[in-house]
């Protein structure tokens, strides 16, 4: 728990505000080569590079050791995220940054509350995982901007993308699972020991985040 919580510091102290964004210059590469690169660039999006979507897929985990039941979320939130990035991308809606970051946070400082003065995972739990991916998706299409798309496989990349960062999340979940869940999360003392104080932790990241983006955001 001691590790845990000192990981979560030094990512407050380490990782700017904007921890999601990417910056990439790619040259063109050939169709056969776009699934794959935008794979790994999905992936990476979250592994290292994304410690608030890290950070929000935790929050996920924390209140419910039922691995199906945590998995079942985060595909609710990568359902979501996937609709905004993909009418994002293709011009459909423009999300404004100023309002988008910000929000991102706060949906981190919302979860970790949850998870602090809630024991169990309540049915409406899932509607605002899946509002909350919404707004995470206008976020990953600011990183996608950033990277270019190439047009003559725009779809492709776009799909990639996605399961890049499904695949991220599930890797994050699962580690969690065989590490905590499996381990000491039967023991009386998870909740007061781990639960709580990570939530709180992770409550007071965002909260930074969040005042950060809403002051230093244009």
């Amino acid at each position: 728990m001691r590790k845990l919580i000192l990981l979560l510091l030094l990512l407050c102290v380490t990782v700017p505000g904007f921890s999601h964004t990417i910056n990439y210059q790619l040259d063109r590469i050939s169709d056969s080569d776009v699934f794959g690169k935008y794979l790994v660039l999905g992936f990476q999006h979250i592994i290292p590079l994304g410690v608030d979507h890290i950070l929000f897929i935790l929050c996920v985990f924390f209140l419910n050791t039922d691995i199906k039941k945590i998995i079942l979320q985060a595909s609710m939130f990568t359902v979501a995220h996937s609709i905004t990035l993909g009418l994002a991308m293709y011009g459909i809606i423009k999300p404004p940054t100023n309002i988008v970051e910000p929000l991102i946070a706060f949906s981190i400082v919302f979860l970790a509350l949850e998870n602090i003065f809630s024991t169990k995972v309540k049915p409406w739990r899932m509607v605002m995982v899946f509002l909350f991916g919404i707004v995470h998706g206008m976020g990953f299409a600011g990183a996608l901007s950033q990277l270019g798309m190439p047009q003559y496989a725009f779809a492709t990349a776009l799909i990639s993308f996605n399961v890049g960062v499904e695949l991220g999340q599930l890797t994050i979940i699962l580690f969690m699972y065989f590490l905590v869940a499996k381990t000491v999360s039967k023991n009386l003392w998870y909740r007061k020991v781990v639960v709580v104080p990570a939530s709180l932790l992770i409550a007071l990241v965002a909260g930074y985040w969040t005042i950060e983006r809403i002051f230093f955001i244009s």
